[in-house]
């Protein structure tokens, strides 16, 4: 259901994870936030959308965007880097995190976390894989990420980024490789162990 309060809530969110992130975006540096919708077909993402650019006017210095979701679903492909924080209704944020999540090699590269208020708690954005249950290759790459997003939220800032840093110096080192189907080249023991041989020297 899309409400006021709800609205108001995550477009407020938004706008503050934009300004306390760290980099805006990787493509001019900008604090951006970008709505997707489909305001011109549905009176709720209308409504949604007056609300998101009301809020706008209290954070100036963010710069505030709407595109429709079928324009959005080019753009993350063709200029992902376009982006800072992209904010949605639900329907559309779990269809355009699997699409943004396969530009990066699949949702085993992805963290995740539900922020609220008051509590959180943080998970790997993938689900269950039985295909490959007992085998031993399913990728650690978004559980480790994820856990870095976490400690980041708890303070621990210098943690989260040296984790961070050791997942990607792992790819650039070429300890870690992906199949073309987005799996690891080899083991979950032996992706996690380049991890922290990484992970030791920083």
């Amino acid at each position: 259901m899309v409400t006021r309060k709800g609205c108001e809530r995550i477009s407020r969110f938004a706008f503050k994870l934009a300004r306390e992130k760290k980099r805006g975006a990787p493509q001019d540096g900008k604090r951006r936030v970008t709505l997707i919708d489909k305001s011109n077909v549905l009176r709720s993402f209308a409504f949604f959308r007056e609300i998101f650019l009301d809020i706008a006017k209290e954070t100036p210095e963010i710069e505030a965007e709407c595109l429709y979701v079928d324009a959005a679903s080019a753009a993350l492909i063709t200029r992902p880097e376009h982006f800072q924080v992209v904010l949605t209704e639900n329907m559309f944020g779990d269809i355009l995190s699997d699409l943004a999540g396969a530009t990066v090699g699949g949702l085993g590269m992805c963290p995740s976390a539900n922020i609220g208020d008051r509590l959180a708690y943080f998970e790997p954005i993938h689900g269950t894989a039985p295909d490959i249950a007992g085998q031993g290759i399913a990728n650690p790459v978004s559980q480790i990420r994820t856990a870095a997003m976490m400690l980041d939220y708890l303070g621990e800032t210098e943690a989260a980024a040296a984790l961070e840093s050791a997942v990607w110096r792992a790819f650039e080192n070429r300890r870690i490789d992906l199949t073309s189907d987005g799996r690891i080249d080899g083991t979950t023991s032996s992706a996690v162990k380049a991890i922290q041989v990484e992970l030791g020297r920083i």
